[in-house]
């Protein structure tokens, strides 16, 4: 048993002293460093080339990282792009002034799918703190399961009222859970796309429309995504949208 213990020892020294980790942070701030710099010369293509190797390959960002990024795809007049890494940093961070930057310039491109609205900050708002709410919620649950097991045990009644109140406790959990998501966005990201009623080159066509247009994603059919477009449920290619990533991981946070 105790070489056992001395095996266990070394292999766990030995898993932190030739742990790479540390060593790929050291390399990536470098990285972020050196991309900062060139940004601040005006080198600004070369600075973007960084960024993105930093964001794509290495799932590595900073706040300023990316605003950075979408302020470059702007003067490049690459506004698909630039929308992209804006909704990206208020997906982590959101705040009004972003989604009044984002309103402008699709005003300004004549994109739809940008409109200000409180209702959208709130939504962001909310989620920015789902996983905190959700484990309140399951806490509160576990409390309560506690007091009723804890009443049980010591043979007191519990009332109807309070049977009712838990279950629904418990069913507003699994609504949360389940039900309440942020709805997927996607931009369109090439010109001449066609819009359809159904999810097939042969149905209908809606429209055509270019690229910059941001919609929401109800849905997806083989290779096609339904949309909402002008307030009718629509279907596009999947190539030809441009998805909205999902929040990172604060793992990822220089």
């Amino acid at each position: 048993m105790p070489n056992i213990f001395c095996k266990f020892c070394l292999v766990f020294c030995a898993f932190w002293l030739f742990n790479p980790q540390p060593v790929l942070a050291q390399y990536s701030n470098s990285l972020l460093s050196k991309a900062d710099s060139l940004y601040t010369q005006h080198r600004y293509t070369q600075a973007l080339d960084i960024y993105k190797q930093l964001l794509k390959k290495k799932r590595i960002y900073s706040p300023q990282m990316l605003l950075k990024m979408a302020y470059i795809h702007e003067g490049l007049q690459q506004y698909t792009q630039s929308m992209h890494y804006l909704q990206l940093y208020y997906s982590k961070h959101p705040t009004r002034s972003v989604l009044r930057k984002m309103e402008e310039v699709g005003l300004q491109q004549h994109f739809s799918g940008y409109e200000y609205t409180d209702w959208n900050f709130f939504k962001t708002q909310f989620y920015k703190y789902y996983s905190e709410i959700l484990e309140i919620l399951l806490v509160g649950a576990i409390i309560c399961i506690t007091i009723l097991v804890s009443s049980w045990v010591k043979r007191k009644p519990v009332t109807s009222r309070v049977k009712v109140g838990f279950v629904m406790y418990l069913a507003f959990i699994f609504y949360f859970t389940n039900f309440l998501s942020l709805d997927q966005e996607g931009i369109i990201q090439n010109s001449n796309v066609p819009i359809m009623t159904a999810p097939s080159a042969g149905a209908g066509l809606v429209a055509t429309v270019g690229m910059g247009h941001k919609v929401n994603i109800e849905g997806e059919y083989d290779i096609w995504y339904q949309i909402e477009w002008e307030d009718k449920t629509a279907y596009i290619r999947k190539n030809n949208l441009l998805l909205l990533p999902q929040p990172l991981s604060d793992k990822g946070i220089l």
